[in-house]
């Protein structure tokens, strides 16, 4: 993290109300996901308790606190795409990559996240791989988009 950039990105936000939730925002926009090293600097600019904001990072899924793999695979596990298979498609990603939902590659090219919707329910099961939504994905489908990937790394 850069504290120089991480404390001006705070110091935008500070004022507005609530600011909290939108310097979480705003630094893992910039970074990727919340460093350690930031919850003071925030925690002293709002005037609030470290385990304050730790509350907020840990209560919202959304918030990370390690850097994400250069990837991002989100695979829906909404109602419609679990009547259509995602969970046997989880279970091939995650052996594929061998690592769990939530969890990034060794190699740090992946991190495998659940979504809830992608709103393409229409054409499940869906994910997304980094911004790019996918639907009707088959175990194929998924290996041939991870292998695009890798073949770019």
């Amino acid at each position: 993290m850069d504290t120089v950039r991480a404390l001006e990105r705070i110091e935008e936000l500070r004022r507005l109300p609530g600011a909290l939730l939108p310097i979480l925002h705003a630094l893992q926009d910039e970074f990727g996901y919340i460093d350690e090293e930031a919850v003071p600097l925030i925690a002293e600019a709002l005037n609030i308790s470290q385990a304050e904001v730790h509350g907020v990072i840990s209560f919202y899924h959304d918030f990370r606190r390690t850097p994400p793999g250069r990837h991002m695979l989100r695979i829906c596990r909404a109602e419609s795409c679990q009547s259509m298979g995602c969970n046997p498609l989880i279970e091939h990603v995650e052996n594929r990559l061998g690592v769990k939902l939530g969890e990034t590659t060794a190699d740090g090219n992946f991190t495998l996240e659940p979504v809830y919707c992608l709103g393409n329910c229409g054409l499940s099961p869906a994910m997304m791989l980094d911004a790019e939504p996918y639907g009707r994905v088959s175990a194929a489908v998924a290996d041939s988009l991870i292998d695009s990937m890798e073949r770019r790394a």
